[in-house]
Order: structure tokens, then sequence, then C-alpha cells
């Protein structure tokens, strides 16, 4: 009798799963097409499907899909996946819901470091390169990272922590304008537009640098599956199966550093997903088994990221929206949820 319960609830978790799956990758396909096929030029689907796998088409249409449309999709789905697998490696770090790279002020302090490097680029050099931004983003990451961390010694209730990460991205905000108050006109001009956070102006420069990025550390994540199944458990559990805690923090941290800086780099700060996806994804799976919510997390981050990104195209085209005014309204909600919920069930 328990065997056959044991095997009918496996069923009933796998059926789950593939649901789920099933509906992102749907959505996905979705939210390309509606994507590529609408703006201010409209291409019918056939033409599309043409233009993708023939490569046959009219120039306009063609240079419309593979040097604007395409890369700005493959980036919003890249970086949207990697934002929410940002906020769900912090989640499991804090182990709290409410951790994230914008909450806990790891986006502010890249948008500080990029800001600054921007300026003395632009000053003295000229130029400066996708690499270069993604290591600019990654330290600003590392320094509010760190001084969250040496809050963490010191404050051990977790409320006073995320206030306190809170606090650390005001600060990183505050000097990131005093920065751009001694900047000249045109460097104001190109901060501000990059400081709003928007998936425009994407190249496939761009789509290689971020995919090669992202890829290495999404790969990286899956081989710390297991770890961090052992950690959600707790520590004394993590350790008793051979986990190394003090390294296994470091690499999480990093990790979502990286991911967190290559979104702001790209795209600038980003709010809210990194918080609201993990929590829809791991709700809707109805578990936290790290090698089911990695994919279904970086899958359903990029789907909330390539919607959002059309809504902030389309919603008062040709004027274009912040990508964070759409994830405000959109992933706000859920995190005033989540917090409602969380309370109710103490």
């Amino acid at each position: 009798m328990k065997d056959t319960s044991f095997h009918g609830e496996n069923f009933r978790r796998r059926s789950r799963y593939i649901a789920v799956f099933s509906g992102l990758v749907i959505a996905f396909a979705v939210t390309v097409v509606l994507n590529i096929n609408t703006g201010n030029v409209h291409i019918s689907v056939p033409k599309i499907l043409r233009i993708l796998f023939l490569r046959d088409g009219a120039a306009t249409e063609y240079s419309i899909i593979w040097r604007i449309r395409l890369p700005r999709i493959l980036m919003a789905a890249m970086l949207g996946g990697a934002l929410s697998l940002s906020g769900f490696l912090l989640q499991t770090f804090f182990a709290n819901p409410i951790a994230g790279p914008f909450v806990l002020g790891i986006s502010s302090g890249a948008k500080m470091v990029v800001a600054m490097t921007m300026i003395i680029f632009l000053n003295y050099m000229g130029h400066f390169s996708s690499y270069t931004l993604i290591v600019a983003a990654f330290i600003g990451s590392l320094i509010s990272t760190g001084f969250i961390l040496l809050m963490s010694k010191k404050v051990h209730h977790m409320a006073a922590l995320l206030v306190g990460g809170i606090m650390i991205g005001y600060i990183c905000s505050a000097v990131t304008d005093f920065v751009v108050t001694f900047a000249e006109d045109s460097d104001i001009v190109n901060l501000h537009g990059w400081s709003q956070g928007s998936f425009s102006g994407m190249s496939w420069s761009n789509v290689k640098v971020a995919a090669l990025m992202v890829g290495i550390t999404l790969i990286l994540t899956f081989f710390l599956s297991k770890p961090i199944g052992a950690y959600q458990l707790g520590e004394m559990y993590a350790q008793s199966m051979g986990v190394n805690i003090r390294v296994f923090r470091v690499l999480l941290i990093l990790l979502s550093s990286v991911f967190s800086a290559c979104v702001t780099a790209f795209a600038g700060p980003i709010s809210f997903v990194g918080i609201a996806v993990p929590y829809l994804i791991k709700h809707l799976l109805g578990t936290a088994k790290p090698l089911v919510v990695i994919p279904a997390t970086f899958l359903g981050g990029a789907v909330f990221c390539m919607g959002c990104d059309l809504i902030a195209r389309m919603a008062f085209a040709p004027l274009e929206l912040n990508i964070s005014t759409v994830t405000s309204i959109f992933g706000a909600p859920i995190v005033i949820f989540m917090m409602i919920k969380g309370r109710k069930g103490k």
C-alpha cells in the first residue's frame, strides 16, 4: 500500500514538473514570436520563419529581424535568466525569499562602479569594451556583497540585514549621483540611458560576450546543485554530507555576482526579477530541488524579461518605457504577496 502511494506521489510530482516546463517552453516560443512580430514595422509570422530559417526576404525586414530584434530578444532572455538565477542563489545563501540583487544593493554597487568606469574610459580612452563593463560591474557587486557579509557577522536578524542591504544600495546610488554631477554632458546622456535599464541597442557582439559569461556561470551553477540541495536542509546537514560550507558560500556569492554583473553591465539595473521569478517557479513546481528549479528559474526569467520588454516597447509606442518600470509593476506585487503570506504563516 505504501509502495503504491509512493509511486503515485512520484508520478504526480513528475507530471507537475512536465506541465510547468511545457508551459514555460510554450510561453518562451510565443513571447519570442511576439517580440519579433511586433514593432513599428509589423512582420508576419510566415515572413519571420522564412527570414530566420531560409535567410530569404526583403532587405529591410531581414535587417530589422537580424540586426535589431533578434539580438535584443536573445539578450533579454539570457539576462532575464541570469538575473533570476542570481536571486535564487542569494535566496539560498541568506535562506530568505526576499533576498535579491536589487533589494540587497548588489545591483546598485555594480551600477556605481560601472558609472565610474564609463566616465573614466570615455574621458581618457574614448571607448570601452563589454568585458570592461562586466569586470567593473563584478567588482561593484562584490563590494556591496562584501559589506553585506560583514554586516551578517554582526547582525543576525534577517530583516535587519535586508534593511542594511537597502541602505547600502542607497549609499551606492548617492555615490553614483555624486560622480555623475561632475561628469561631462555627453557622458551624462550615456549614463542616464543606461542607468534606467533597457535592452535596446543590443548587438551580436554583446550577445556573444553575454552568452559566454552567462553560459559558463550557468554550467558552474548546475555543478553546485547537490551542495545547494544539502545546504537547503541546513548547514549541519550539508557539513555531514561533506560540503565545505565556507568554500560553498564563497562560490554562491561569486556566481550570483557574475550573473548580476552581466545584467547590470549590458542592460543597467533591473528591479524585482531576482525575487519574483524564483518564488513563482518554486511555487509552480512545488519543490525547491536545485536540479529542477535552476533550469526552470532560468527559463522563467527569460520569459518574464522578454514579456516585460515587449510591454516596454509597445505599451506607449513609439515611446519606450524603462524595463525596470515594467518589471516593478509586475514584480513588486509578487514581493508584497510573499511578505504578507510569510507573515500569516508565522
